[in-house]
């Protein structure tokens, strides 16, 4: 691995790192303040990390100068897929095998950053990779 692609890396790490904290927080607040079952909470929780860490990856991680609706309209396929198959499986552990709902989120969160990854690095930015430049003023 060069060592552009290491601080990619790092750099994707950290921005999903404080989406985490997002999401955490606010299922956090959702789960002890709405008693809501899992899958209320981990949906909003995810949506509000997803919109944060596409946001700073777009422009720090990844560089991309690329259309942003082409590229969110990507994302938005990539949780298309995963979103129910987290929320259903989160669902089941948490609601019917009673597994720990944070440890199921942390389980999925940990999914989701390896997975999300790959799936930014090589299909939503791989061609527009470091196009972005700041414009002088």
């Amino acid at each position: 691995m060069s060592g552009k692609e290491l601080l990619r890396t790092l750099k994707f790490l950290l921005f999903s790192l404080s989406a985490g904290i997002i999401e955490l927080s606010a299922f956090t607040l959702l789960t002890e303040l709405t008693h809501w079952s899992y899958w209320p909470s981990y949906l909003i929780a995810l949506i509000l990390s997803v919109v944060w860490n596409f946001t700073l990856n777009r422009r720090f991680t990844f560089q991309s100068a690329g259309n942003v609706p082409v590229a969110m309209a990507k994302v938005l396929a990539f949780y298309c897929v995963f979103t129910p198959v987290s929320t259903i499986l989160g669902n089941y552990l948490a609601e019917t095998l009673l597994w720990n709902e944070y440890l199921v989120t942390g389980l999925n969160m940990v999914a989701n950053f390896v997975l999300e990854y790959l799936y930014d690095r090589f299909v939503v930015f791989g061609k527009t990779l470091d196009t972005y430049q700041k414009t002088a003023k």
